[in-house]
Formats: C-alpha cells, structure tokens, sequence
C-alpha cells in the first residue's frame, strides 16, 4: 500500500492537498506534515482548505501555510491528494471539481467505505487518526526526513483524534508513533497541548455553562443530548467553532451509551455523535446526511431544532434494540 502511493505521488510535480472543510487537529497536522514530506522529495505542495482553521489551530499553518482554493487555480497542478476525508463532499464545492479534470487523485485516510476514484491510497479504518498514517509513510520511506514542524504537526492530529489518547483506537503502533514523533522533533507534549486546549476565552465558557444546562437523558438513560442554539451563541458573543469538544461532556455520565450534540447553524442543525459501546455511530450518521467511525461520527437535519432532536433520538434508539 505504502510502496504504491509513494512511487506513483513522487512521479508528480505539482500536487494540490486538500484537508476537510471545518478543518480539525488531525486534518491540519496531516496536512502540513504531508505537504512537508512532498517538498522534501522535490515535489512542489500547496495546501487547500475551504475554511479557517479555529482559534486554537491556526498556529498549525506555521509548519505549513494554507491557502483558499480556486477552480481557476486547479489547472496549475498534476495531481491532487485529499486527507482525512474519503469522499470529495468533505472537502468543499471546489474540491468536488477536481474528478472532472482528468488528474490523478490520491487519498491518505482512516475512515470507512472510501470512495473508488482514487489512483491510489493510503486507508486505513484500524488506525487513530490520518497523522498516524502520514507518520507510517515517513517511517516507510525515509524516517529521518521527520524534522521538528513535521513532528508537531503529526503529533497534533494523533493527539486531537485520539482524546489525547484516551479513545479505543489507540494501538501500541500509536504511542509507538507519538513517542518517535517526540524524540525526532525534539519537543516537549506541553508544547501543542497547551496550544491546543489551553486556549479557551470567558465567553467559550459561557457557551459551555448554557450548553451543559442541556443536557438531558433518554431512552433510560443510555443515550444523552446536549444541545447549542443560536440565541446562546448571541448571548455569549461567540461562534459555532467554539462548540467544539461539547459532545464529549454527556458521555461522561454514567451509564450513557452514546451522545448527541445539536448546534443551531445557519441553514440546518448540525449533529454530533459519539459512542463508547455497542452502538454505532457511523452507521447511525449515514442516516443523516453524514458518517464517520464507528464511535465518533457527524451529520446534520434541516431543523427545526425540535424536530431533529425527535428524528435523531428514534434512530439511536433503534439502535438500541
């Protein structure tokens, strides 16, 4: 898998990366990390992303700038290479353009069911995160091009997909990765989890006071809602990327099995979903209009919030039986 997509990706010279729209920890780092190990084998990198990163990761374009894309622009290149994501929705209206240029298209990932439109992939649904898959390719092709940027940017997406490893998708290959990763670039774990978590103003906690009155149990308990309207997000001066890490606090409580966060956007109710039992949430969020793993998926509702919250529990339910 590795000896392919590297031998095919390095007979490029100009190769457009894209990350995800709403752009996450492991999607940036993977990102900037890739892009660096392309300009390290003499291939010329831009990375694409349709969205801002949030306030607590835009220091990850420092290893890596990040640029928004352009159709005008797509013709500049020979290749394209999407990350964390396997189907070209995820990256945004231009990114969906690119099966239409007759180009190869590569795929780093670890989500299920890719599309088929690639040349060739990395995917892998047994890993934690896209970063750790990035790192097996710089430890497949020549470990010591890890440098200090290309480590913290890879140890950002482990760490962020991982809950700081603390989910069940952390193998021994992943700590194994985290700590060459800490030993190749030299740097301490305080130095990106501070950037990363550390960040929070005033107004994100008020956010997450009104959020955490939500929440409520159901279907006897095993499955918990929290919720995040637009008038909290009037109240507390803040935006729909603070929201996140929300969806993590009802899981905590005892005996749920899976939770369910609902934000208030602009044109429809976004969905978060996570599990830590028999349930499946990818499985859960194909029926709204998303996907993801099995314990940590997304999707949306056309709303009203009301109508969502009643659509979304009778599925979990379902799934209960």
């Amino acid at each position: 898998m590795y000896k392919e997509f590297i031998e095919k990706v390095t007979r490029h010279q100009r190769i457009a990366v894209f990350s995800h729209v709403r752009p996450d920890g492991d999607c940036l780092g993977s990102q900037a990390a890739f892009c660096l190990w392309l300009q390290k084998n003499g291939i010329n990198a831009t990375a694409f992303n349709e969205d801002d990163p949030s306030d607590n990761l835009a220091w990850t374009t420092d290893f890596f700038p990040l640029e928004k894309p352009s159709e005008d622009r797509l013709s500049d290149f020979d290749a394209f290479v999407i990350l964390d994501g396997n189907a070209l929705h995820r990256f945004g209206p231009v990114a969906e353009t690119i099966a239409d240029l007759g180009k190869p298209i590569y795929m780093i990932d670890h989500h299920p069911q890719p599309d088929d439109i690639f040349e060739a992939g990395i995917s892998r649904t047994d890993y934690s995160s896209t970063a750790e898959l990035v790192y097996e390719l710089y430890a497949e092709h020549d470990i010591t091009q890890i440098d200090t940027p290309a480590a913290k940017a890879m140890y950002v997406g482990i760490v962020t997909d991982t809950g700081s490893y603390q989910f069940d998708s952390v193998t021994p290959n992943t700590l194994r990765a985290g700590a060459e990763l800490l030993k190749r670039g030299d740097f301490k774990p305080n130095e990106v989890v501070e950037k990363v978590y550390a960040t929070k103003t005033l107004n994100q906690l008020q956010l997450l006071s009104k959020a955490l009155d939500t929440i409520t149990l159901h279907a006897n308990q095993q499955i918990a809602s929290i919720c995040v309207t637009k008038a909290m997000f009037d109240e507390t001066n803040t935006q729909k990327e603070d929201t996140e890490g929300f969806v993590s606090y009802p899981l905590s409580i005892s005996g749920v099995k899976a939770c369910i966060l609902f934000r208030e956007d602009d044109d429809r109710i976004k969905i978060s979903l996570r599990s830590r039992s028999e349930i499946d949430v990818n499985q859960w969020a194909r029926q709204i209009n998303g996907g993801g793993h099995k314990k940590a998926a997304a999707g949306w509702h056309v709303g009203p919030l009301e109508q969502a919250i009643k659509d979304v529990l009778a599925i979990g339910e379902q799934q209960l039986k």
